[in-house]
């Protein structure tokens, strides 16, 4: 479904050497995976036999007991396409390996030895077992049948999935065996584990599955043994977690007494399409690997993922601030770098008492504020037009006086109806002509004043305006710097919320802004109510927000955002809604990449840009009907 693929980590209880028991809970874990639709389940380190045998790994009967258990799980899996990944000894070449087997629909697919065996404190594995280490194009026999053997096997899932298993000991080294199956193909990850617990190491795990899942840009699985493994001076907690690109998706609670499975949705056709648009993992080594064909794997109906609405938004409150204190320090580091480089000492930004314009001026008086420049060479202009209300016009002269600004009001009307009578124009039709000539009186003044005064002009258009196309070309399209061009909407609204924290003195007014209609005010107002509200002609925000994020991001096709957005907004929105902003929004951006196309510099501030110098070069005549295709084909 769409890339998704489930899942699962699962902690069964254990008991050391009593083989039996520890293949019945195996066999419950792995049909309660079934029955969700996993794609794949993960067991933990040596898991049929128990990690913790010691010499008893010099035993045949615990080898026996292991074959026993080995043939039980094939048996009752024979009907299962759920895919197994257990942890047993494995005799090869009269040597012992402690290996990963691959189980599907009762065989065994492919066996995967540990290759950083470790020596060190509590572990002392090498006593009993030797590293898989450059074991290529090998094969073992187990119960009677020849199996593949080696650290040079994925399991791949036709083209659309494959993945690696390493062992433990092997995701804690300088360069995990899993970096080189990521770079070969796989888009997930499995680590069979045994790892004790001591203060501080559960972080320091996670920190590792983490970091290793965004290295890769894979999903990373990750299943440790439980408490029945506790023996002599080692505890187990039985950690299990499953990560994406460096996000947490699932973690399991350590230290139960139970069985425990955890399962999370890994979207394989993002980290696919990230790989090929972000970093340098194109350029890594390729290394050779026997690709093992899995049989018909599940899918899911129902995603088990939490999609978050707001995608540039961090949702806890502590992370938004230390975003929004992030982001503004880059917007008043750039201005201050155009700044000292062009010898400027004047900034000129229009003024409308909407949330653009007052980010724009906060992030400008703050880099005064860094550079100890006077805030009077920030020259402000309202310049009120058909469609001003009183609203917004008294909140952006009480902005600029709360600041101390320099403000200068110049009125655009007589100057747009001697423009109009000029052009042949009827002032009383209200179409694109009308709106536009404003904006660009608007701009021209500004352009003109900076020119006047020796200063540049700060625009004020943001991330989603651009990708909407929802400006004036060569009007409030242009500036000689961008200071909010790589701001989102959703993002603009919380970081005028988070500066009326460090300006509270001007708290009042920002807080009146904020609760504004989004509008571009160039419509006659009705009752000195804002009658063009911008969300109500081209949709929420939010919406196209989150369609430009996944769209950008991961590549996503159209039918797969509107699953996402279905399911991220559900209570909030009908799939036909968002199927009809989704539609606009997609023609807009196509036919609007030639504004785009030549936008003024600023500053890049998270991972979704659209400058044409950087991270997206788009024909401007590209066609969108392919997009829209995708939204009308079933399947």
């Amino acid at each position: 479904m769409f890339g998704f693929y489930r899942v699962a980590a699962a902690v069964p209880k254990v008991r050391v050497a009593k083989v039996d028991f520890n293949v019945e809970h195996i066999i419950d874990l792995w049909k309660i995976a079934a029955d969700q639709n996993a794609a794949v389940v993960l067991f933990p380190e040596l898991s049929v036999s128990g990690y913790s045998c010691g010499d008893l790994f010099y035993q045949q009967a615990l080898h026996r007991a292991v074959a026993e258990g080995l043939q039980k799980l094939l048996t009752v899996s024979q009907s299962c396409r759920t895919a197994a990944i257990v942890g047993a000894p494995v005799w090869h070449r009269g040597r012992l390996y402690n290996c990963a087997l691959v189980l599907q629909e009762g065989e065994i697919l492919g066996v995967v030895p540990k290759i950083f065996v470790p020596e060190h404190k509590e572990y002392y594995e090498k006593r009993w077992f030797v590293s898989g280490a450059g074991m290529e194009n090998e094969t073992v026999v187990l119960l009677n049948k020849e199996v593949p053997f080696g650290t040079d096997l994925l399991f791949s899932y036709g083209d659309e999935m494959s993945f690696g298993v390493e062992v433990c000991e092997d995701l804690w080294t300088v360069v995990p065996p899993s970096s080189y199956q990521a770079l070969a193909g796989a888009t997930i990850l499995f680590n069979l584990s045994a790892s004790d617990e001591i203060v501080g190491k559960s972080e320091y795990r996670a920190s590792l599955v983490g970091t290793q899942s965004a290295r890769c840009m894979a999903g990373y699985v990750y299943a440790s043994c439980g408490m029945g493994e506790s023996t002599t001076d080692v505890v187990f907690g039985g950690d299990a977690m499953i990560a994406e690109n460096g996000m947490m998706l699932e973690r399991g609670e350590r230290f139960l007494d139970e069985s425990q499975v955890i399962f999370a949705d890994i979207d394989v056709e993002r980290l696919r399409n990230m790989r090929i648009s972000e970093g340098s993992f194109a350029d890594g080594e390729i290394r050779p690997y026997r690709r093992i064909a899995l049989y018909d794997l599940p899918r899911t109906t129902q995603l088990n993922r939490y999609i978050d609405a707001h995608p540039f938004v961090p949702s806890k409150r502590s992370e938004r601030s230390k975003r929004c204190r992030e982001i503004f320090a880059i917007q008043a580091a750039a201005l201050q770098k155009r700044l000292e480089h062009i010898g400027s000492k004047v900034c000129v930004l229009g003024i409308s008492g909407g949330l653009d314009s007052t980010l724009a001026l906060l992030a400008t008086y703050r880099t005064f504020e860094i550079m100890r420049k006077d805030p009077k060479d920030i020259v402000c202009v309202t310049m009120p037009g058909f469609g001003t209300t009183e609203r917004t016009l008294e909140n952006a002269e009480k902005l600029c006086a709360g600041l101390g600004v320099t403000l200068k009001h110049i009125d655009i009307g007589e100057a747009c109806m001697e423009h109009f009578k000029q052009i042949g124009h009827d002032p009383d039709e209200h179409d694109v002509v009308y709106e536009n000539v404003q904006a660009r009186e608007r701009t021209q003044i500004l352009m003109d004043l900076a020119n006047e005064l020796g200063g540049i002009v700060v625009g004020t258009g943001d991330l989603s305006e651009s990708a909407l196309g929802w400006s004036t070309y060569n009007g409030d399209h242009m500036s000689m710097y961008a200071i909010n061009v790589g701001i989102p909407k959703t993002l603009i609204r919380y970081l005028v919320e988070w500066t009326a924290e460090v300006y509270p003195d001007i708290s009042e007014v920002l807080y009146d802004i904020l609760a504004t209609p989004v509008s571009p005010e160039l419509l006659p107002p009705k009752d000195e109510e804002i009658s063009q509200k911008t969300e109500e002609v081209v949709g929420p925000y939010e919406l196209h927000d989150f369609f430009l994020y996944h769209m950008i991001k991961s590549g996503a096709r159209p039918k797969k955002i509107l699953f996402m957005a279905h399911t991220a907004f559900k209570g909030k929105y009908d799939e036909e809604t968002i199927k009809g902003w989704l539609k606009l929004f997609l023609r807009r951006f196509f036919s609007q990449q030639f504004k785009r196309s030549c936008l003024p510099d600023g500053p890049k501030v998270g991972t979704i840009a659209l400058s044409p110098r950087g991270d997206w070069r788009m024909p401007s005549d590209a066609e969108v009907d392919a997009w829209l295709k995708d939204l009308e084909d079933i399947g």
